[in-house]
C-alpha cells in the first residue's frame, strides 16, 4: 500500500512539472550586432533558471523567413513568443498566428504596433536626446550628419525624434546645418560607412560632428572619417558594444548610450513566462503606451546610461566588459586605462 501511494504522488508530481512547464520561443531578426547574443543569454539564463525551454530562430535579416520561423515556432508548441521584429510593418501575419493559437507575444526591443503585442524596450526617444546632447556638448555649432538606423525599424524614428528635439533650437538659430542624413539598411556598418563616405565627399569634408543612431553605425562613420584622416571628431552611437567602448577610450567616438541587454533579456523571459500562464497578467512597471499610429499597447520602458570617457569605469564595474579589452592598443587614456 505504502509503495502504491508513493508511486502516486510521484506520478501526480511528475503531471504537475509537466503541465506547468513552460517553452518560450524566441525569433530574432539575425545576429550580425553583439549585442544581440548578449539579449540571448540573459532570455535564455533567466528562462533556465525558472525551469522553461528556450528555442529560437534566426530570421537572417529576412522579414518572410521570419514569418516562416514564427510558423515553425509555433508548431513547436510553444507557450510564449518572443519576437525581435525584422520588419515591424511585415511582421503583422506572425502575431495573427500566434494570436490564433492563444500565444501571447513579446514585441522585443522593437514597436510591433499591435495591441495583441506587449511592447518591451529601453526609452529610445530618450536614447537619441542623450546621443545628440553629448555630441552638442562638443560642437555647439557647425555641420552635422545624422546617420539613421533602418527605415524598416521603429527605432530609426524613434532615435531621430529625440535627436532632433536637442538640436532644433540650434538648428533653427543656424548654428548647426545638417549636411548629410540617410537611414542604414540593416543597420549594417558597411552601409553606414557608405553613406559617411558620401557625405564627405559632397561637403569637401566639411563635417563636424556625426550623430549615429548605434554602435554598428558609429562604427561605419568612424572607418569613413579616419580614412579621410578626421578620426576624433565627435560620433555618437548607442548599444555598449566593446568595440564602441574600446572606441571611447581611445578618443574616436564620444558616446554609446548603454542600455543593458541583460536586464532587457531578463525582463523579456520574465514577462512571457508571466503572459503564458495568464495572458492578462500585471507586469511591474508596466504603463499604457500610444504608439505613432495611436495602438495602445501595453507596454515597459527601461531606462538607458550615456557611458563617456567621464564614466567608462562603470561599465567595467557592471562586468559588461574587461578592462583589458576596453583599453586594447589604449595609453594614457581615461580611466580605467590610464
Amino acid at each position: 500500500m505504502r509503495s502504491t501511494i508513493l508511486l502516486a504522488v510521484a506520478a501526480t508530481t511528475a503531471l504537475s512539472s509537466t503541465a506547468f512547464a513552460q517553452t518560450v520561443g524566441v525569433s530574432w531578426s539575425n545576429f550580425q550586432e553583439e549585442r544581440w547574443k548578449t539579449d540571448e543569454a540573459a532570455i535564455r539564463g533567466a528562462l533556465e533558471a525558472a525551469g522553461a525551454t528556450y528555442v529560437s530562430a534566426d530570421a537572417q535579416s529576412s522579414s518572410s523567413k521570419q514569418l516562416s520561423d514564427v510558423e515553425a515556432l509555433i508548431s513547436q508548441g510553444v507557450d510564449a513568443l518572443i519576437i525581435l521584429a525584422q520588419d515591424s510593418a511585415a511582421i503583422g501575419p506572425a502575431v495573427q498566428a500566434a494570436t490564433d493559437e492563444g500565444i501571447p507575444v513579446v514585441a522585443y526591443d522593437r514597436l510591433i504596433d499591435d495591441a495583441r503585442a506587449f511592447y518591451l524596450t529601453f526609452d529610445n526617444m530618450e536614447v537619441g536626446r542623450m546621443q545628440a546632447a553629448e555630441v552638442f556638448k562638443r560642437v555647439p555649432e557647425g555641420n552635422y550628419v545624422m546617420i539613421k538606423g533602418s527605415s524598416t525599424d521603429p527605432n530609426a524614428d524613434f532615435l531621430r525624434a529625440g535627436q532632433q528635439e536637442v538640436l532644433q533650437a540650434a538648428i533653427d538659430a543656424g548654428s548647426i546645418t545638417i549636411v548629410g542624413e540617410a537611414y542604414t539598411d540593416s543597420w549594417l556598418p558597411a552601409n553606414a560607412q557608405r553613406n559617411m563616405e558620401q557625405f564627405l565627399t559632397a561637403s569637401d569634408n566639411g563635417v563636424d560632428a556625426v550623430v549615429a543612431s548605434n554602435d554598428g553605425t558609429a562604427g561605419g562613420a568612424v572607418a569613413a572619417l579616419t580614412a579621410q584622416g578626421m578620426q576624433g571628431i565627435p560620433v555618437s552611437g548607442q548599444d555598449a558594444d566593446h568595440a564602441a567602448l574600446n572606441r571611447i577610450a581611445a578618443g574616436t567616438q564620444t558616446v554609446s548610450v548603454w542600455k543593458d541587454s541583460r536586464d532587457l533579456g531578463r525582463e523579456a523571459a520574465e514577462i512571457a513566462l508571466a503572459l503564458a500562464a495568464d495572458a492578462e497578467a500585471q507586469v511591474e512597471g508596466q504603463v499604457e503606451w500610444t504608439s505613432p499610429a495611436g495602438t495602445v499597447l501595453r507596454s515597459k520602458f527601461l531606462a538607458p546610461v550615456p557611458i563617456t570617457q567621464d564614466n567608462l569605469s562603470a561599465v567595467v564595474d557592471a562586468g559588461w566588459i574587461t578592462q583589458e579589452a576596453l583599453c586594447q592598443g589604449v595609453t594614457g587614456g581615461p580611466a580605467p586605462c590610464n
